[in-house]
């Protein structure tokens, strides 16, 4: 079984503002080439077969970066893309709650299932992650993913075989790289330099 390293793209201006981006886009700040970089340091040397990106611009940015300084290419993944938040793209929770009153406390109930209006549920795209798991381990033995938090936590129930509630309580700093040992389903992290 092979061991996976995660990573989430580097900070944006709409983290550092609050703003749920879910497929929506916003740059990376100076700090988020930071992290790039800092991940980039942590998988050199780690012998990454093959480095994967969200299509969405700030995993791609920062997988480029990283894919250059350990000399590996980036591929896309379709099925990596951040969960889609629907309705509540682009907003803060303040401006969720005026706007869609009572929403975020319904979200609380059942996280896993519960959807975002006009977008996904973690349940619909642990789908996706699946698919991603599949065509990723069919092709490399020690990838380097770099998606979002959401999506990474479905990647992680899946490879780990954890429910979803476990799932759902992980978080994935920016700029940290964690190692998912699949055969023993354990994760490792963050990871400390080579």
């Amino acid at each position: 079984m092979p061991t996976w390293l995660l990573a989430r793209h580097g900070r944006t201006e709409w983290n550092v503002e609050g703003r749920r981006q879910g497929r929506l886009d916003s740059p990376l700040t100076p700090d988020g080439h930071r992290d790039a970089e800092r991940i980039a340091t942590l998988a050199a040397g780690r012998a990454v077969d093959r480095v994967l990106s969200s299509p969405l611009g700030r995993a791609h940015a920062t997988a480029v970066i990283v894919g250059d300084r350990i000399g590996v290419g980036v591929t896309m993944l379709d099925d990596l893309a951040e969960l889609d938040h629907g309705d509540l793209s682009g907003l803060t929770d303040a401006e969720i709650e005026t706007r869609f009153p009572g929403v975020l406390a319904q979200r609380t109930r059942d996280k896993y299932r519960w959807r975002f209006p006009g977008g996904e549920s973690y349940a619909d795209a642990a789908g996706r992650a699946a698919q991603a798991i599949e065509q990723i381990g069919d092709r490399s033995r020690r990838p380097l993913v770099v998606a979002h938090e959401m999506i990474a936590r479905m990647l992680m129930m899946h490879l780990l075989r954890l429910e979803p509630a476990a799932a759902l309580e992980w978080r994935l700093p920016h700029g940290e790289l964690v190692e998912l040992d699949v055969a023993r389903g354990s994760a490792h992290g963050p990871l400390e330099g080579a």
